[in-house]
């Protein structure tokens, strides 16, 4: 199966990626009773309130008033400059949006810089495996999230679909980065953009006719529950399927994977009291909010389409095709939800990939133990990184920035 290769993996990895950080659920209707306690909560107690109730009062205030008074292109060039943790926020921004940043970029006091560490050393050897997930995975469970793919195909971002596949891996690459928080890496501020651009987001879309229509009742997008759903798509995602793959994964990999997670949760704005202390009360808590509401719509089908076809397209000629594409996507997410996205059935690719994908761990495995083979794995997967990003921009570059306005009509 010389189409799988580990470029075209993680060229795959960030094209279906697109969707992962824009966090979004399901209709009301389709989810269940909020039961799960905050005493499973890395802040151990809170309120018990449903965060399908709960968003993030501060910076949508904040943002808002930006784009009411017409200051987003000015805070878009500033953030533009804005690139390293130890960087301070632009003197050249409002002064009400430096003082929110110069606090949104603090690290939660429970963030342990040796966990992070060692996630960044799992990173280093489990970033194939984390790209795949991550991108394909996650990226295909997205679609089939009927707000999150409704509220990516209204947003402004929905009329281009290149443009944000780039912007949404951006912050996916960061999380995955080897100096993620450390002071020359940039979580921080891609995680903290992409907390002003989904407040932005949740001030505009409610003015969307078309989004209107399809919120399932919600009037505000993107509530705590709803990037919870997202943060489940990806982390208790991947970390289920590395278990099914019988990959192996020390307890401090594990717990360290969680907490990486958990730290970027936490700064995309999700309050402690909802966030997961253990990988048992994260199964839970996926089992409450993602579960039940998979589901299929247009809009999702649709976006499955055009990643599917991106990537076919981003990756021929000498590449992967559309059916290895689509048996690969199926493969990763099972039938219920390839069937959600109506991802066509490939039988000869599908059978390959069930044979080959356990060879192909085993065989990552038993080479991982060599000296050189990590750093020069992650030598390899940073290439695959840059070399995504700069096709998706056609060689311009790109950058998290906040949306002034909603997808066009008619397009």
């Amino acid at each position: 199966m010389d189409g799988l290769s580990r470029r075209n993996i993680l060229l795959a990895g960030g094209a279906l990626g697109a969707l992962g950080t824009l966090g979004a659920a399901s209709p009301v209707s389709a989810r269940s009773l909020w039961t799960w306690s905050p005493g499973d909560s890395v802040a151990g107690a809170g309120a018990g309130v449903d965060p399908e109730w709960v968003w993030d009062d501060e910076v949508d205030r904040l943002i808002a008033s930006v784009i009411d008074r017409g200051d987003v292109a000015k805070v878009n060039e500033q953030l533009r400059t804005w690139t390293r943790n130890d960087q301070a926020a632009p003197a050249g921004l409002p002064q009400d949006v430096r003082e929110f940043m110069d606090k949104a970029r603090q690290l939660p006091s429970w963030a342990d810089r040796d966990k992070l560490e060692t996630a960044a050393e799992f990173n280093k050897t489990r970033g194939f495996y984390l790209n795949v997930l991550n991108g394909i995975g996650g990226g295909m469970l997205s679609t089939a999230i009927p707000r999150e793919a409704r509220a990516v195909y209204y947003s402004k971002g929905g009329a281009d679909m290149e443009d944000r596949v780039a912007k949404t891996s951006i912050l996916g690459f960061s999380v995955g980065d080897l100096n993620a928080y450390r002071a020359d890496g940039d979580c921080v501020v891609q995680a903290v953009k992409t907390r002003m651009v989904h407040a932005a987001v949740r001030h505009l879309l409610p003015t969307s006719p078309a989004w209107s229509q399809v919120s399932g009742g919600q009037k505000i997008p993107i509530s705590q529950a709803d990037i919870l759903v997202t943060w489940h798509s990806l982390a208790t995602y991947a970390r289920g399927k590395l278990l099914e793959w019988k990959v192996p994964v020390s307890p401090a990999e594990s717990d360290a994977y969680l907490h990486l997670w958990q730290v970027t949760v936490h700064m995309l704005g999700v309050q402690d009291q909802y966030i997961p202390k253990t990988w048992d009360a994260a199964n839970a808590q996926s089992k409450q909010v993602l579960d039940p509401i998979l589901t299929s719509t247009n809009e999702g089908v649709e976006l499955t389409d055009i990643l599917l076809g991106q990537l076919a397209e981003q990756t021929s000629p000498g590449g992967i095709d559309r059916p290895l594409c689509n048996a690969l996507a199926r493969y990763l997410v099972g039938d219920r939800v390839a069937d959600m996205d109506r991802i066509p059935q490939e039988p000869f690719w599908e059978k390959t990939i069930a044979t080959v994908w356990p060879k192909l761990v085993a065989f990552r495995e038993g080479l991982l133990p060599l000296p050189l083979v990590p750093p020069l794995a992650w030598t390899v997967d940073e290439a695959a990184r840059q070399y995504i990003l700069a096709f998706l921009t056609k060689g311009k570059g790109t950058a998290i920035e906040i949306p002034d306005t909603n997808r066009p009509s008619g397009r």
